[in-house]
């Protein structure tokens, strides 16, 4: 026996349009444009009709197709290097904050740390007609936007500057902040201080290591290759590096942790040490103020918020060379920054 019954409609990717909610009211088309969009012309009864039909239906406006008659799309784009980082979180919220206050919306993903990645994913948002980009970069190397920058895909890059283009940056001061924390550690009477950051090649990093050694220079100390351990964030290679420092024939009395990841896994490493050793970390972390942590705290929302002001400056069409915006940092002294050195 055959099969009579019906089968059902499709049930995904069959929106109503304008010309389905004109035929339910039993209007002309124009009509219901001028009750989508609230102009006027339509009469009380006729309006009601229409507006019901779109209750019914489920209409919702195109907004993507009436931008692109005026020539935007309402959309920016976001590339972070990790989206599970608490540190870009209130970067990412308050760049959304700022687009939501310019009518637009926010598409954001992850470079994972790949600069093949994030070349993909920068160059895919800018096919979909975003109006503008925020990088936060992972590679080095930026002329691949040149071609998107010149057709006016507004970009400004945040965290790191870009790589071998002109661009607008908004960045830490991540030397004076280092350099800060370590001449803190310097103050309560430490003369061997080790770091343990990230890769090198990443600009925050290389800046980070700058302070450093700097403030070991400007209090006439030396620095021991032994103390100074840059690489991943991987937390066994960092427990090895402050299990080896600690460890040394010279021990550091003192460790400076170059970012957010490291620091915690510094925390955690420092808890099974049996003398107390003291500890400025880059970066706030989650109960660091009840950990008795003291760090040199960064702004990520400020970050966020003047990269995307910049970013709609540019889109509102304000031609001036790029700029490089720098922010400071702030030493947040809560305890284990403030550790003496402990008697060999």
């Amino acid at each position: 026996m055959a099969d009579t019954a019906r089968r059902p409609e499709p049930r995904y990717g069959n929106r109503p349009t304008m010309k389905d909610v004109a035929a339910r009211a039993g209007v002309g088309l124009k009509t219901v444009s001028r009750v989508v969009n609230g102009e006027p012309g339509v009469t009380p009864d006729t309006e009601r009709r229409v507006q019901e039909a779109i209750e019914i239906l489920g209409f919702r406006r195109n907004d993507s197709a009436r931008v692109l008659r005026k020539g935007r799309t309402a959309t920016v784009g976001l590339v972070l290097e990790d989206l599970a980082d608490p540190f870009y979180g209130p970067l990412s919220r308050a760049v959304e904050e700022v687009a939501r206050a310019h009518g637009a919306l926010l598409i954001n993903g992850s470079s994972a740390e790949d600069p093949d990645r994030e070349q993909e994913l920068a160059l895919a948002l800018c096919a979909r007609r975003v109006d503008g980009l925020i990088v936060i970069p992972s590679g080095d190397d930026h002329r691949y936007l040149e071609p998107e920058m010149r057709a006016g895909v507004a970009t400004v890059f945040v965290d790191r500057p870009a790589g071998l283009i002109d661009a607008d940056a908004v960045l830490t001061d991540s030397f004076g902040g280092a350099r800060d924390g370590v001449a803190h550690l310097i103050a309560h009477g430490h003369r061997r201080i080790g770091f343990i950051g990230d890769r090198p090649r990443i600009h925050t990093a290389a800046e980070r290591l700058r302070g450093y050694r700097a403030a070991m220079e400007d209090a006439g100390l030396p620095v021991r290759d032994a103390w100074v351990s840059p690489g991943s964030t991987d937390p066994e290679r960092v427990r090895t590096a402050v299990r080896e420092m600690l460890a040394a024939p010279e021990p550091v009395t003192a460790l400076f942790a170059g970012n957010n990841r490291v620091l915690v896994t510094v925390v955690r490493a420092l808890a099974s040490h049996p003398r107390p050793v003291a500890l400025v970390g880059f970066d706030d972390i989650e109960l660091a103020d009840l950990l008795g942590v003291t760090v040199i705290a960064q702004d990520a929302a400020a970050l966020g918020r003047t990269a995307a002001e910049r970013l709609f400056r540019r889109l509102d069409g304000a031609d001036e060379a790029p700029e490089r915006v720098v922010l400071g940092t702030t030493l947040l002294a809560r305890g284990s920054g403030e550790i003496p050195p402990q008697a060999d």
